[in-house]
Formats: C-alpha cells, structure tokens, sequence
C-alpha cells in the first residue's frame, strides 16, 4: 500500500509542477501579487509579530514581496536553513535579502547564526509552501521531509501559499501530517475547517 501511496504522490508532483512550469512570466507575477495582497489581510498575519516564511524559487509563489511587505510593517521574518546531513531545518532572522546566500537544492538560506535563530517555535506565523493543497488543508510538498518535520515540532499558526490550480478536493496524507489553518491563492483567503 505504501508504494502505492509514494507513486501516487510522484505522479500528483509530476502533474504540479507542469501546471506550474506552464504559467507565463506575466500570469505568474500577477497571481503573486495577488497572493502577497492576500496574505496582508490574514487574520493570522495581522496578529503575528514573527513570520516564518521560504524563501521561493522560480516554480513556487513569490514570498519576496511578502517578506518586504512584512518589513515595511514591522514584523520579524525568518526563512529555513536545513541541516546538512539530516531531513531538519530551522529558522533564523534576516533583515533584508543580503542575509541570503545558496544553500541546499538551490535555494537560498540564512548563514546560521546562533544569535538569530528561532528558538519559541510555540508561536508565530508559518507560510508553508507545497506544489497542492486539498480541501482539508493538507499538502502535497516536494518529498523531501524537511516541512513536515518541522511542522510537528511548531505550535504557532499554519497558512498554506499555492495557486487556485494547485488545489485539489483530496490527497494521501498520513496520521502525522499537520494540515494548515488556511490557503492564500490569488483568488483569496481559503479558510479551512
């Protein structure tokens, strides 16, 4: 059955990324500003001081304009490091995009500083990326771990980034997974029950 489940999840990501792949540059950046227009009006933004945001690639919604945003509004943010040798990762502070360096699978991450890094994950607020989200706010990430790991270690709120296509009614999900509290796509806020 579990073979089943992990070929199933390879196809799903397959399918995903080539909805992603095939947006134009001008869709996609107007779909990530709605996005990021979205985000501000969260509930869940507005309450948290500290916000634990990826820093997106090329396939995934923009957090740039986020993180800027979230600047601008006096929040604190942080973006994932993993861990070299393991399937963790932690957040550390960065105050502007200079912070950033490449780090693991291509992406850009924080220098670990001690000094910087997240250490009440009781609180705040996690943007979560995934390639789809289904109904009941669980996701189907890139198969690598590092999210739900994290994920059951954090106590603060959980709101999902991903576009309107990159939703789905249903996906495998094991007894584990932490489904979020809510999806932002360039339509709005999707709250989940």
């Amino acid at each position: 059955m579990q073979t089943d489940i992990r070929a199933l999840k390879t196809h799903l990501r397959g399918e995903y990324r080539a909805k992603r792949l095939a947006l134009l540059p001008e869709e996609k950046q107007r779909r990530d500003t709605a996005v990021a227009q979205a985000v501000k009006r969260l509930r869940q933004y507005c309450l948290n001081d500290t916000i634990l945001i990826y820093v997106s690639t090329a396939l995934e919604v923009d957090t740039r304009r986020i993180m800027t945003q979230a600047w601008a509004d006096g929040k604190t943010v942080a973006v994932p490091y993993c861990i070299p040798g393991t399937r963790e990762m932690e957040f550390y502070r960065i105050e502007s995009f200079d912070d950033l360096h490449d780090g693991a699978f291509g992406v850009q991450e924080p220098t670990p500083r001690e000094e910087n890094r997240v250490s009440d994950l009781s609180r705040g607020l996690c943007l979560i990326p995934a390639l789809c989200y289904d109904d009941k706010g669980y996701r189907l990430g890139y198969g690598k771990g590092y999210y739900d790991r994290f994920l059951a270690r954090f106590g603060g709120q959980r709101v999902g980034l991903c576009y309107r296509d990159c939703l789905c009614h249903t996906l495998p999900h094991g007894r584990f997974d932490r489904a979020v509290e809510a999806v932002v796509t360039e339509d709005g806020i999707r709250k989940i029950d």
